[in-house]
């Protein structure tokens, strides 16, 4: 048998694993996300932001009908990369699971507990036939108890706990840029700058205020909202002087 035929067999089922123990079907789910956007997130003393590149591809498109941030309770926001339609089906779940917190313990869900919740969803898409793995990957960014808090996760439904990341296509140079200048105790303006230059390396300067979405939540008032267009401007503003 050849070598590429033989591949092929483990390349269709989503539940059969290659010899050398991988699951194809959810590689190439990564590389879905690997294709999309890029979206950061980052932890300060002050709250957590989350900022993506909207990639607006033609002139004749309106920047506002691309939605990359969205709001799933009044304490916690997500960021998405990879298949939109994908992004909306989980943020539909997880609005849904903050909503039945709320009306069984009378209380919101903590941001860990939310996303556990998701990446068992998405780590489902990976055990049984008939259905493929979601081809996103979501920064959940939250305040809990007092304390903030960025989770990620990926199509294989992992779960990673993060100071600062990136998801999509630049997130090599955007994590580049964390490691060098990263500082939690920086303020939420300073942090805001800093994932602005990490994006605007990522795009090799390819944004504008109309491509650039940026979200926040402070830690004293936890309540999630997305930033706007003239907010943004004056970051962009700060950031090209």
């Amino acid at each position: 048998m050849q070598p590429q035929a033989y591949q092929m067999g483990y390349d269709r089922a989503i539940t059969v694993f290659s010899p050398d123990g991988r699951l194809y079907q959810v590689e190439y789910a990564r590389e879905a996300v690997k294709r999309g956007t890029t979206a950061v997130g980052m932890k300060c003393r002050d709250g957590v932001i989350l900022i993506v590149d909207k990639r607006v591809s033609s002139r004749l498109l309106e920047p506002s009908s691309i939605e990359k941030i969205f709001k799933i309770d009044e304490h916690i926001g997500v960021a998405s990369s990879g298949l939109v339609g994908d992004a909306r089906a989980l943020v539909d779940r997880a609005r849904i699971e903050c909503q039945i917190n709320r009306i069984t313990y009378d209380e919101e869900i903590d941001v860990e507990a939310l996303a556990k919740k998701l990446g068992d969803h998405m780590q489902t898409y990976t055990q049984f036939g008939g259905a493929r793995p979601y081809g996103t990957a979501l920064l959940i960014a939250g305040v809990s108890d007092g304390q903030c808090r960025l989770f990620e996760t990926d199509p294989s439904g992992t779960l990673l706990e993060y100071k600062a990341t990136g998801i999509g296509i630049g997130r090599n140079a955007v994590m580049k840029v964390f490691e060098e200048e990263y500082d939690f105790e920086s303020s939420i303006d300073d942090c805001i700058l800093l994932g602005l230059k990490a994006l605007h390396d990522a795009t090799e300067g390819k944004f504008d205020v109309n491509t650039v979405e940026i979200g926040i939540i402070e830690r004293e008032k936890p309540l999630f909202r997305k930033m706007t267009k003239e907010e943004v401007a004056s970051f962009v503003e700060k950031l090209e002087k």
